[in-house]
């Protein structure tokens, strides 16, 4: 979970420093109106390809990391699944030795009453 909130807040920083940055050189610099509107608009594309970009990619990561917690998932899913059966058979097992050792007490204690 941090490093998803790390890449927002670089994500964030990535794109007011751009903006930022941007503004502070159209300002400082001795361009005519309409170079400065040139560059404006060039700056603006660039920053829009960058943020698509950057959306491109965090979208691919977190497909990725969607797809490696379903592959996990399933295979927890498979290794509970052949657990719970190992443990079913293992109480099969123990129930059926019980059964068989009542019954033998139990007939034990038959022939004991008889003899008596």
């Amino acid at each position: 979970m941090s490093d998803r909130d790390d890449f927002g807040a670089f994500l964030v920083g990535f794109i007011v420093g751009g903006v930022s940055g941007a503004i502070a050189a159209l300002l400082l610099a001795p361009q005519s109106g309409e170079e400065t509107r040139t560059m404006i608009k060039d700056k603006t594309i660039e920053l829009r390809d960058q943020a698509a970009t950057t959306v491109e990619e965090t979208l691919a990561k977190a497909e990725k990391a969607a797809n490696e917690a379903v592959k996990k998932a399933e295979t927890l899913l498979e290794q509970a699944k052949k657990k719970a059966t190992e443990i079913a058979e293992q109480g099969h097992v123990v129930l059926e030795e019980s059964k068989a050792k009542i019954a033998k007490a139990a007939k034990t204690a038959v022939k004991a009453e008889k003899s008596e």
